[in-house]
């Protein structure tokens, strides 16, 4: 697939992907299959996914002002080790070959579903038990998502969610809105390094970028509409599919 059909195709890739990433899903189950479709190498592919995916994040964080109010104190407590554990991920992704790491990210992103599904349940044994997860529980898995979202980034809107619902945010669409704030925060300086190192296929990244931006100003208002039993099998149902799809090419 080359020159106007392309871009076009990328450019509805790009809506669907902005709608489903900021409602609550991910934008490379739609996003990164689609680079691949227009001849697009993996590792080219992966890089120019996420700097265009970039505009996805940053027009969601603008509508997400009225579902994150009081959670500025979260978001400060988040953003600086997210932001540099990402950029950690991303010189990890640009310096050395991913083999091992590429086979985890399935299982991963999969378990990451399954706990989404499971989310109220565990809310409701741990209020029955009285305590939280333990602060160095949350730290090391935080960070791990962090690494990982610099590194290949599909399916960390999950994790992040899943660590917000049972950390700080019980409400789903507010827990999804405090996610792409701390994620757009944390895909600027990779975005950058990929830019600058990477091999972003430039040509086929703006109307894939153009396409999110627009995704991404729907997304948060869809994600406010649908109510959160259905918001939570529809994300899980998108991890489970991008799962699959991970471990076959892998």
């Amino acid at each position: 697939m080359q020159g106007i059909l392309a871009e076009v195709f990328l450019a509805a890739a790009g809506v669907v992907a902005g709608v489903i990433g900021t409602a609550g899903g991910i934008t490379s189950l739609v996003a990164y299959p689609a680079l691949l479709a227009v001849g697009i190498p993996p590792l080219a592919a992966n890089v120019t996914n996420s700097v265009a995916l970039l505009g996805s994040g940053l027009s969601s964080a603008l509508r997400a002002r009225p579902d994150v109010a009081g959670h500025g104190r979260t978001i400060r407590a988040w953003l600086p080790a997210y932001v540099a554990l990402s950029l950690a991920g991303a010189a990890l992704l640009v310096m050395t070959p991913g083999g091992v790491f590429d086979r985890i990210v399935p299982y991963l992103v999969a378990a990451g579903s399954l706990v989404l599904l499971l989310q109220p349940a565990i809310s409701r044994w741990q209020q029955q038990r009285g305590q939280a997860l333990a602060r160095p529980v949350v730290g090391i898995a935080g960070g791990a998502v962090a690494i990982y979202n610099g590194y290949f980034g599909a399916g960390s809107g999950i994790l992040v969610i899943v660590l917000l619902l049972l950390t700080t945010e019980p409400v789903l669409h507010r827990a999804n809105a405090l996610k792409n704030i701390i994620l757009v925060a944390s895909d600027v300086l990779p975005a950058v390094l990929f830019a600058v190192l990477g091999t972003v296929v430039w040509h086929e990244m703006w109307p894939l970028a153009f396409g999110a931006v627009v995704g991404g100003l729907i997304g948060p208002a869809v994600a406010r509409r649908v109510p959160s039993a259905i918001l939570r099998v529809l994300i899980a149902l998108c991890g489970f599919t991008l799962a699959g799809y991970l471990f076959f090419v892998a």
